[in-house]
């Protein structure tokens, strides 16, 4: 199934500065970008995976998966996700497309700290790939904004149904 990039980035648009009330803010408990990141993500494939521990699904706040919500989750199963659900694929940053996810490390260690959406892709660098996220809240953000130490793009590549 196609990916629907033009609804993953009408909605960034639509909540990169306000909360949808269909699902819970995690803002006070951790960070609420990965959540925002799902959201949009959902928007464009239309389908969840609803496989415990390892799949991709949000219920209610207590009835989801890590995937949802936790940075290095979601990319654990957008690259290994051969089932139901977006499909992903770590990329260089100037294959990367609007609806795609760009994840950011701003610490020192293995793992990685923010999931912001693309929202337009530019022409594959980081002063004109732009963003939507939530925690600090932001819309059409350059990635070369951001104080990173490391980055990761996501290319979703396909929806498994």
């Amino acid at each position: 199934m196609r990916y629907d990039r033009e609804s993953a980035v009408a909605y960034a648009n639509r909540w990169a500065y306000f909360r949808n009330p269909e699902f819970f803010d995690f803002s006070e408990l951790g960070g609420d970008c990965t959540n925002f990141a799902s959201q949009c993500l959902f928007a464009g494939s239309g389908v969840m995976n609803y496989t415990p521990i390892y799949g991709w699904y949000y219920i209610n706040a207590s009835n989801r998966t890590a995937s949802w919500t936790g940075v290095e989750f979601l990319y654990n199963f957008l690259v290994n996700n051969r089932g139901m659900g977006p499909q992903g694929e770590e990329v260089e940053l100037k294959r990367i497309m609007a609806g795609d996810i760009v994840q950011l490390k701003f610490k020192e260690g293995p793992d990685f700290n923010h999931s912001p959406v693309v929202v337009d892709a530019g022409d594959g660098t980081p002063d004109t790939v732009l963003v939507a996220a939530h925690s600090v809240d932001s819309n059409c953000r350059p990635i070369s904004s951001y104080s990173y130490r490391g980055i990761r793009p996501i290319h979703i590549f396909n929806v498994g149904t």
